[in-house]
């Protein structure tokens, strides 16, 4: 077994049993710090699959984190507050977004993509600070979870197992397409697209339509996050968030299955034990990724693959 297999087998068990035994060590407060975290690595992963998987450098997935948010907030501004009507619908506005702005993003190349997507994504920040009735740029306010039938979302504990099987529902789903004929021809893609274009794959569809999943599972995450905060603001549109979504993808590890996990773990973590020591934390937090980024270059994942770890059967 890889010693990153061992881990994964490890980190479920305690991420299924944290919940039940974080009040005996009085850690309440993480049970939802924890499913912050996983929120972010489903984010991360979702542009993972087209940083790492597809080589595309997207400046702007952050809309498509906040669209997914907003939809949710909107949707419970009309009183419809349904997880199985407005979780589904959040995945699918995004994934509409990302498939208009995709369509015209990827007909450019290098810096221009990289720019278009940005570009992109600040209009649709604009947009939303304009939107008065919506809080404009101060947000608004959820005033209660959505809801699921025999569930109480309000509980942390009900709600942090609600996204721990969505997250891994997400990462089969994730797996399958990476191991499928697409997730391959999609890789091909990335290292010659001319060649395959020459093979007679339709490069553009491929990335058209990996880049409105990933658009849709970003909706999905913003749909979490509107929930686990209560409070969704055009901020989570801002370029700056897809900056640091991008950051998590590159310290976990791109193209790796659980890069962005391993990312979004170790981010949100430091900047938690950073926080609490000092107020000028993004200092120390930028020395310790760049420790990170030269001591394993491939990413964290990429690290945890290299090695091998075995058992004794005797």
């Amino acid at each position: 077994m890889t010693l990153q297999r061992f881990w994964i087998v490890i980190g479920f068990a305690l991420l299924l049993a944290f919940p039940l035994v974080a009040p005996s060590f009085g850690l309440e407060f993480y049970v939802s710090f924890v499913r912050r975290v996983l929120i972010y690595a489903l984010a991360a992963s979702a542009l993972n699959l087209v940083l790492g998987y597809g080589g595309l450098v997207a400046l702007g997935h952050a809309a498509f984190f906040g669209t997914g948010a907003y939809v949710v907030g909107i949707l419970a501004d009309a009183g419809v507050y349904a997880a199985w009507v407005a979780w589904p619908l959040a995945m699918l506005v995004a994934a509409l977004l990302a498939l208009i702005t995709g369509a015209i993003s990827l007909r450019t190349k290098g810096v221009y993509f990289i720019m278009i997507t940005l570009a992109f994504a600040q209009m649709i920040y604009y947009l939303f600070i304009s939107l008065r009735q919506y809080g404009g740029e101060d947000g608004m306010n959820l005033y209660d979870y959505s809801t699921l039938p025999g569930l109480d979302l309000s509980d942390d504990v009900q709600f942090y197992y609600v996204v721990l099987g969505l997250v891994i529902v997400a990462f089969l789903c994730f797996k399958r397409l990476i191991e499928s004929r697409f997730g391959y021809a999609l890789m091909g893609c990335k290292e010659n697209a001319s060649r395959m274009q020459a093979l007679g794959y339709p490069v553009y569809r491929i990335q058209l339509v990996a880049y409105s999943l990933s658009g849709a599972l970003m909706g999905l995450a913003g749909a979490l996050l509107a929930n686990h905060n209560l409070f969704v603001s055009p901020s989570l549109m801002h370029w700056t968030q897809s900056a640091d979504l991008i950051i998590m993808v590159l310290v976990g590890g791109m193209g790796l299955m659980f890069g962005g996990v391993a990312g979004a773990t170790v981010m949100l973590v430091l900047e938690e034990v950073l926080r609490n020591w000092t107020e000028y934390w993004h200092l120390p937090l930028g020395i310790l990724l760049l420790i990170v980024v030269f001591a394993a270059p491939q990413g964290l994942a990429g690290w945890f693959d290299r090695k091998k770890v075995s058992y004794d059967t005797n």
